[in-house]
């Protein structure tokens, strides 16, 4: 069993949860601790079965419910130092002994899964997107994303599924209620990515093997799901793909998704 769910996904918080037989990790608590409670509860998970939370950023749609949720059920938290440091209401929260300090590029485990944090370009301490191996499959998280890097594409590479950033539009982004500096921001080359990028980035990835996709971490003003799916469709078809060559969903917003089995 190798099995993904997109509890929340979206610029208004963000968590998901990653299982195995034996294995249940969380990357980012972004919503109330409540709501991460509700979503695991429902999909018939007890939230103190957790084994740890892996946090990419500090950013409070990733980390709103963390110190709450991993104090009420005492679980470990994975975190590189600097994203520790940047989120001080968060860190006196957790218990000492749960903080789990982990470093970018170095391996790590959970349970039965290896995880492989990597560096992502946006405007934060130490920002991260995770790979998580699990017997000969690879998966892949990477949101946040303010432009694509080479770096990233090669931890990409070979994942069978991916959770991917497809943010925003730009021209909804332009004539979205965004103030300027706003709009600048999203853009920027450390702010999120956009549908076409990400519709560029699967193309590449189907090359070494993805078979599912989702699109995540919509923006909730300058960007619709049936838009991003259809972007990323187009760019797919463009590159003399197949688009029935890979299984393609949109994250939602407010709810869990289904449990994906990988």
């Amino acid at each position: 069993m190798f099995n993904f769910c997109s509890l929340y996904s979206g610029s208004s918080g963000n968590s998901l949860l990653v299982e195995t037989e034996t294995t249940k990790i969380l990357i980012d608590a972004g919503v109330s601790s409540k709501k991460i409670e509700t979503a695991l509860t429902n999909l018939e998970i007890s939230p103190a079965s957790i084994n740890g939370i892996l946090i990419t950023h500090e950013h409070s749609d990733h980390v709103q419910g963390l110190g709450t949720f991993a104090k009420k059920y005492n679980l470990p938290v994975f975190v590189n130092q600097k994203t520790l440091d940047a989120m001080p209401k968060q860190k006196e929260k957790i218990l000492e002994k749960n903080i789990k300090n982990i470093k970018i590029e170095e391996k790590f485990e959970i349970g039965d899964l290896q995880i492989k944090p990597f560096s992502i370009p946006h405007d934060a301490a130490n920002p991260c997107g995770f790979s998580i191996f699990k017997d000969n499959k690879k998966i892949s998280i990477a949101t946040d994303i303010g432009h694509m890097t080479n770096g990233i594409i090669k931890n990409l590479e070979d994942s069978i599924f991916v959770l991917l950033e497809s943010n925003y539009d730009p021209e909804i982004l332009k004539f979205s209620r965004y103030p300027y500096t706003l709009k600048t921001r999203i853009a920027g080359p450390t702010g999120h990515l956009s549908n076409e990028t990400a519709g560029k980035t699967i193309s590449h990835l189907l090359k070494s093997g993805l078979q599912q996709a989702i699109l995540g971490h919509l923006s909730k003003e300058s960007n619709f799901p049936e838009l991003a799916y259809k972007t990323v469709v187009d760019e797919i078809i463009s590159n003399n793909f197949n688009e029935n060559t890979l299984k393609l969903s949109v994250a939602n917003r407010d709810i869990p998704g289904s449990i994906i089995d990988l």
